[in-house]
C-alpha cells in the first residue's frame, strides 16, 4: 500500500504526542479496513516526508507497534501488517427485511469478573511470552511446573496457604466433574449449600451423585444439617455463593470434625477468597485440616474466565486418584491459559492486579451499597467479592424486579435459581464488576426505582 492511500492525520494543536496519533491512525486504518494483515507499509523516511513530521515522529510509531506485535518488520522487505487490531467500525445498520439488535443492558449480574481491568501491556505481554517455548508432544496431566510454582506462591502470599502438592485444573467447574469422576461413584451422597452454585450440583448430579442440599444462613454452611452418611460437603467458606457470608471459626472447626469422623472429604470453592475489603482473607480450611479438604481456586473471577485455568491442593491420595482419572480418561487442563498466568506472576503482575482490583471492587461495593442503604435498601453479603444481595419476600417479587430492570436497560439475577429444590429464600443479585464505572453510575438511579 502507498503511502498517500493512508487514512492519517494529524493534529499538531492536539496534547496528544504526534507519535501517539499517529499509531492511534494506524490502528484505526486497520480496524475500519484500510489495512490488512500482510499489508506493507511506507517506509519511516517515506511517510515522515508525506506528513511533514521528523522520521523521529513516525520510528516512535512503528517501534510502539511493533512492541504490541501489530506491524514487524522483513529483513530487505519492509515493514508489514501482521494482523488486524480490533477496532469499533461504523455501524451500517440492519440489512433489510432484520430487526434491529435490542439495545445492550447494564449487565449487573453475579460472577462476572472486572476483566477491563486487566493492563493491557501486561496482558500482552504475558501473552507473547507464553508463546515462546516450543510446543511439546509431552502431557503434564499434573500441569505445568512454572504454573504450580506460581500458584503455590500466590496461595501463600494471598491466602495464607503453604500449598503441599498444587495440581491445574480447567476452574472449579472442571475440578468438581474430575473429583466426582475420581473420587466419588455413583449413587454417593454428595452436601451442597443451599442456595448454593448451580453448576456444581449439575456436576454432581450428572456424575450419578445424590445431592443433598444443606441450609446456610449469616455464619455460612450448618455443620449440623449436614447427614451423617454423605460421602463429600461441597462448600464455598470464605464468601458463600450467593448469599455473600462467611463461614465462622466453630462451624470451620465444626465441619473439620465431622469430617474427619464420618470420612467426608470438604471441597472448599474459594471461587473470590482473593477479594475482601473489610479484613484480611480469611484463613483456607484446607490450611485447617489439609488431611480432609480438597482447595479449588480459580482466575476466572481475579482475571478472566477466557484463561479457563484453575488450581487444586487435596490430600495426597485425592491428588493421586485425580492425576489417574487423568491418565485413564485422556484429559488435562489446557497449558495455555497456564502459561499466561505463569508469566503474569513470573513480571509482578498478577500481585499487582490484585491490589488494582480490590480497590477498585471496595469502592463499587461501596458506591452500591451505600446507595442503597441510603435508599432505605436493605443489603447482605459481606464486604467482599464481586456482588451483593438486596432481599425481598417472595418468588413473583424477585421475577417482577427483574423485569421491571429489564425494562429500565439493566440486567439482574434472582435468588430462586440458586436453589438446588424448592426456593425458600429471595432477593436480586447485584454484581458490580462486569461493566464500566460510568455504566454503573448510570444504573443507580433506575436501580431504586425497580429496588425500592
Amino acid at each position: 500500500m502507498s503511502d498517500t492511500a493512508l487514512p492519517v492525520s494529524l493534529d499538531r494543536d492536539s496534547l496528544v504526542p504526534l507519535a501517539v496519533q499517529l499509531a492511534d491512525a494506524l490502528r484505526a486504518a486497520a480496524g475500519d479496513g484500510h489495512l490488512r494483515g500482510g499489508d506493507r507499509l511506507p517506509s519511516t523516511r517515506a511517510l515522515a516526508h508525506r506528513l511533514g513530521v521528523s522520521r523521529t515522529v513516525t520510528s516512535a510509531a512503528y517501534e510502539q507497534l511493533h512492541a504490541e506485535g501489530w506491524i514487524a518488520g522483513r529483513h530487505g522487505s519492509g515493514t508489514y501488517v501482521t494482523t488486524t487490531p480490533p477496532a469499533d467500525r461504523p455501524s451500517k445498520g440492519p440489512a433489510p427485511g432484520v430487526a434491529a439488535a435490542p439495545p445492550t443492558l447494564v449487565d449487573l449480574t453475579p460472577g462476572v469478573p472486572w476483566a477491563d481491568g486487566i493492563e493491557k501491556a501486561a496482558w500482552r505481554r504475558a501473552w507473547r511470552a507464553a508463546a515462546d517455548p516450543r510446543p511439546t508432544y509431552r502431557e503434564d496431566r499434573a500441569g505445568l511446573p512454572a504454573y504450580r510454582d506460581a500458584v503455590s506462591e500466590h496461595l501463600l502470599r494471598h491466602r495464607g496457604l503453604a500449598a503441599g502438592t498444587v495440581l491445574a485444573t480447567g476452574g472449579t467447574t472442571a475440578a468438581v466433574i474430575e473429583l466426582a469422576g475420581a473420587v466419588l461413584a455413583r449413587g454417593d451422597r454428595v452436601a451442597i449449600e443451599e442456595p448454593g452454585y448451580q453448576r456444581a450440583v449439575q456436576a454432581f448430579r450428572r456424575a450419578g451423585m445424590e445431592v443433598v442440599p444443606v441450609g446456610v444462613d449469616e455464619e455460612g454452611l450448618r455443620p449440623d444439617a449436614v447427614p451423617a452418611d454423605v460421602r463429600a460437603v461441597y462448600c464455598s467458606p470464605a464468601h458463600q455463593y450467593p448469599l455473600g457470608s462467611r463461614m465462622s471459626a466453630s462451624r470451620r472447626v465444626e465441619l473439620v470434625e465431622l469430617a474427619r469422623a464420618e470420612g467426608m472429604l470438604v471441597i472448599e470453592d474459594d471461587y473470590d477468597g482473593e477479594l475482601r475489603f473489610d479484613v484480611a482473607p480469611l484463613p483456607l480450611l484446607a490450611a485447617l485440616a489439609p488431611d480432609v479438604v480438597a482447595h479449588l481456586g480459580t482466575t476466572s473471577k481475579i482475571l478472566t474466565p477466557a484463561l479457563g485455568a484453575g488450581w487444586m491442593v487435596a490430600p495426597s491420595p485425592v491428588a493421586a486418584a485425580v492425576l489417574e482419572y487423568r491418565e485413564g480418561t485422556g484429559t488435562r487442563p489446557s497449558p495455555a491459559g497456564q502459561r499466561v498466568l505463569a508469566e503474569l506472576a513470573r513480571h509482578g503482575d498478577l500481585g499487582r492486579h490484585l491490589r488494582k482490583l480490590r480497590r477498585e471492587l471496595s469502592e463499587r461495593r461501596s458506591l452500591v451499597s451505600a446507595t442503597l442503604t441510603s435508599a432505605g435498601i436493605p443489603v447482605l453479603g459481606d464486604d467482599a467479592g464481586a456482588h451483593l444481595v438486596v432481599p425481598c419476600g417472595s418468588a413473583p417479587e424477585e421475577a417482577a424486579r427483574m423485569a421491571a430492570a429489564e425494562r429500565a436497560g439493566i440486567r439482574l439475577d434472582g435468588l430462586a435459581r440458586h436453589f438446588a429444590g424448592t426456593p425458600t429464600v429471595f432477593g436480586n443479585l447485584i454484581g458490580y464488576a462486569g461493566c464500566s464505572r460510568e455504566a454503573l453510575h448510570s444504573a443507580l438511579k433506575p436501580l431504586l426505582a425497580v429496588l425500592g
